[in-house]
């Protein structure tokens, strides 16, 4: 197989040819998905052995930058994890419903907590966590039935994920995940250099013979998301539950990571699979869908050698999470006050959400949305869609960067969404898709 690029790749080393990609990617020349070039043509391009170019594709492949395809070659992964250029702001006109943030005007008040006197001043070899949040923690996750025998605070959902994947797992080990799935967390497994294994789901989560089946691929760990998941807003059902327990029990040793991102505001009952017999789990629970992205603060609950593993390698990095942060957390959780606005806020969201899915289902439109900030909308192809509804003054997420094989959709996000503009909008979809450009597709 014979490539030819735009960009030049150059070096005589392993390493100069790395970061030769490395350029090439950051600076747009190599795009997401783009072939690099034969071992064997790149050597000779170069006059270097094809050993020194087998390396320089091994080291950026360990960084998640490309992926090996056997005799389909190697590719730019499709979402490397380097700054590349930021998407452009929307046009002005456009209303957004694309962001999957939270209503600002739903979430609490920082002010008071921030303001509050700091009960001295932190330094070097004190406790990592909080106590007192830790102690909210434990009481919420025992609530949930959650076997919270060891807790940990880290600086949101991903980087949970992120540092009990990287306690268990090595590059090129294989994660069963959801599909579609979190972008943020398909571009986190690249950058770890771990291999994805597809799970299908439906509006109860993941399926279980699709959880088995990727278990037999050889997937040594499995994420799942248990309710607001994103981008579908699926959210498991006692009996889905019973059933993925069923599956997970048959293989104690499988690493399981629950991502309950959304917690409080999701608008579905916490339904884990947690089990204090299994020996490799973690649940991450965050706050920054209920009490703002910028609080980086959530918890973890695991095994005892999980959460181990983790504080031990943020000892030698981070070190903490901050405690201004920690508190602030910590006394939101204690306020009652905060409770009835987190719990208001979780049912106008649940309003918004069936709002839109009715006006959609109305018209012929099927959709998914259980839980959550967002509804996904099957889609006979997306970027006309997405296009012809910008044309309308809509703006919504192409379903391309959260789907492995799933089929083509997009995600609406309806944290802001007012009634009349759910009407309005499912009728300029339904047009849309009435359109002969895509009903002859």
């Amino acid at each position: 197989m014979s490539v030819t690029l735009q960009y030049p790749i150059q070096g005589r080393t392993a390493n100069e040819i790395a970061s030769s990609v490395e350029d090439g990617i950051r600076e747009g020349g190599l795009a997401p998905g783009s072939p690099l070039p034969p071992v064997r043509a790149l050597a000779g391009q170069l006059g270097v052995s094809p050993g020194t170019v087998a390396a320089a594709y091994q080291a950026l492949q360990g960084r998640g930058l490309v992926s090996g395809r056997g005799r389909r070659g190697t590719r730019v992964n499709p979402r490397p994890p380097l700054p590349g250029v930021p998407d452009a702001p929307l046009p002005a006109h456009l209303r957004n419903l694309a962001d999957g943030n939270p209503d600002k005007e739903l979430l609490p008040s920082l002010t008071s907590v921030l303001s509050a006197p700091v009960p001295g001043v932190r330094v070097y070899g004190e406790s990592q966590d909080l106590p007192r949040l830790v102690e909210l923690a434990r009481r919420d996750f025992d609530r949930d039935g959650v076997p919270a025998g060891a807790i940990a605070v880290v600086g949101g959902a991903l980087d949970g994920v992120e540092r009990v994947l990287q306690a268990h797992l090595r590059p090129g080990d294989v994660v069963a995940v959801e599909d579609p799935a979190h972008a943020g967390l398909l571009d986190l497994l690249n950058a770890l250099g771990l291999v994805v294994e597809p799970v299908a789901l439906d509006d109860a989560g993941p399926l279980p013979a699709a959880l088995a089946a990727a278990i037999r691929a050889g997937a040594r760990a499995a994420i799942v998301t248990p309710r607001a998941q994103s981008p579908t807003g699926s959210a498991l059902t006692p009996e889905r539950g019973r059933a993925l327990r069923a599956v997970l029990d048959r293989h104690g040793d499988l690493l399981l990571v629950e991502d309950d991102h959304a917690g409080p505001v999701s608008g579905a009952p916490a339904v884990l699979l947690a089990d204090p017999r299994r020996e490799r789990w973690a649940v991450v629970r965050s706050v920054s869908k209920s009490l703002g992205p910028d609080l980086r603060v959530a918890v973890l609950a695991g095994s005892e050698g999980t959460v181990a593993r983790v504080q031990g390698r943020q000892l030698v990095g981070t070190g903490w999470v901050s405690h201004v942060l920690q508190r602030a957390v910590a006394a939101l959780w204690s306020d009652r006050g905060v409770q009835r606005q987190l719990r208001a806020a979780a049912e106008t969201y649940r309003i918004r959400r069936g709002g839109l899915l009715e006006a959609l289902k109305r018209r012929g439109i099927g959709a998914h949305g259980r839980s959550g900030f967002n509804v996904w909308v099957p889609v006979p192809a997306e970027v006309p869609v997405v296009a012809a509804l910008a044309e309308r003054g809509w703006a919504v997420r192409e379903g391309e960067r959260y789907r492995l094989r799933s089929g083509p959709a997009i995600r609406v996000t309806i944290s802001t969404l007012a009634p009349g503009e759910a009407e309005a909008f499912a009728s300029d979809l339904a047009a849309v898709l009435d359109a002969p450009r895509l009903t002859s597709a």
